[in-house]
């Protein structure tokens, strides 16, 4: 029995050595699985071996050891060779709550590029480890004591600061309120025409756009505006020279009008009746315009140089009689109302006969210039004894001096 027992036990034996050899160098081996990441930390609070590693959340390793440095903290992880990590990645210790362990993020997730290779060293200036309460309290505590007695309150500065705050304030509760309340209603009028501000800023960015899409002509506006700039700079004594003689000019004329402002004054107003009399006669003074080139042409044509002498015809009067011209000039030189009522009579006759008649009589009867009927019937009234009738003149109106009294028609 003994015999077959030890045979037995012998495969199982040697089974037992060939597995336990094999775990040893499993145990030995380093794990080629995975990828291996070194950080440097300022600080590493809550983070031991076998803490996560983790990418947008999603844990895809842990630490493997966490080693002091001098002043900074290596923290050597490793992660799954499925991940992809950037090259230029950052490692940052997550706290998700102020008592629980906390985690590294390796971030940003890899969307591209090269990416972080095994055994890749990522310097303190790439991490980032979070502030904890102790420091909040300890720069709290810092910070009371710059204020304190031992601080800038040494001499009293805050001390007087406050009370100074204080004497300002005290009284000017209500100017307060009025100050931040204008505040209020002007940040409400802003939102309220925040529309209208987007448009101004959107004109704005077209009127710029405008610009840039006119940049050749706006650089060759400048490229003249600095031509003429360079032109005036290079005739500037002259122009100093015409500004010096421009003042001097205008001394001598401030002088002249101080010792003659009298006399100026007296010609201003002479002058002003003269213009007066030229508005008043403008008329006059249009028709003289316009008949003054014909007299002189027609004085030309009457010189005979054989004699030296004007041969004219006197008929000065044309188709018209003496009456007509005469109470033509009273039309003319007379408001209406003072018109003699001869003159009225005689262009009555006139029209009803149908007989030349001016322009001046033809207004008394409100008819229009030059028109050859009755512009409404007018019955025709009873000629008076002392005033002359004329008959029409033979021939027709003179060409030469026809117009000069009776105008433009």
């Amino acid at each position: 029995m003994i015999g077959p027992v030890r045979g037995w036990r012998r495969p199982v034996a040697a089974a037992t050595v060939l597995v336990t050899v094999a775990a040893a160098v499993a145990a030995l081996r380093p794990h080629t699985s995975s990828h291996h990441v070194v950080a440097h930390f300022t600080g590493a609070v809550g983070v031991y071996p076998g803490s996560d590693v983790r990418v947008l959340g999603i844990r895809v390793g842990e630490v493997v050891s966490v080693q002091p440095q001098g002043r900074t903290v290596r923290i050597t992880m490793r992660y799954d060779p499925e991940v992809e990590v950037p090259a230029g990645a950052q490692a940052v210790i997550v706290p998700p709550s102020v008592v629980s362990d906390r985690y590294v993020q390796l971030t940003p997730a890899y969307a591209g590029g090269a990416v972080l290779a095994d055994g890749a060293e990522i310097p303190v200036e790439r991490t980032a480890a979070p502030m904890e309460i102790d420091d909040i309290y300890r720069a709290l505590d810092d910070f009371n004591r710059s204020l304190g007695p031992q601080g800038a309150n040494s001499g009293g500065a805050l001390s007087d600061l406050v009370a100074t705050g204080r004497a300002n304030l005290e009284g000017n509760g209500d100017d307060l309120h009025d100050t931040l309340d204008g505040l209020s209603k002007a940040a409400t009028t802003l939102a309220d025409g925040r529309q209208d501000l987007f448009g101004s800023v959107v004109n704005l960015q077209r009127f710029t756009t405008t610009l840039a899409r006119s940049d050749q002509q706006v650089r060759a506006f400048n490229q003249q505006l600095a031509e003429v700039a360079q032109q005036l700079a290079g005739e500037r004594n002259e122009l100093a020279a015409a500004l010096r003689n421009l003042g001097t000019a205008l001394g001598d004329v401030a002088t002249f009008v101080r010792e003659n402002r009298k006399l100026l004054a007296d010609d201003v107003t002479a002058l002003a009746d003269i213009t007066g009399v030229l508005v008043r006669q403008q008329q006059a003074v249009i028709d003289i315009l316009d008949v003054a080139p014909l007299a002189l042409n027609n004085l030309a044509l009457a010189y005979n140089p054989r004699s030296g002498t004007l041969d004219t015809r006197n008929n000065a009067t044309g188709p018209y009689d003496p009456a007509s011209f005469v109470c033509s000039l009273l039309v003319d030189q007379t408001p209406a109302a003072e018109v003699p009522a001869t003159c009225r009579a005689l262009a009555q006759t006139l029209h009803a006969r149908k007989l030349p008649m001016t322009d001046q009589l033809r207004k008394l009867l409100k008819l229009p210039p030059g028109a050859t009927g009755p512009a409404s019937p007018v019955p025709p009234p009873p000629v008076a004894p002392d005033v002359p009738v004329p008959s029409p003149a033979p021939g027709g109106p003179d060409l030469t001096l026809n117009g000069i009294l009776r105008g433009p028609a």
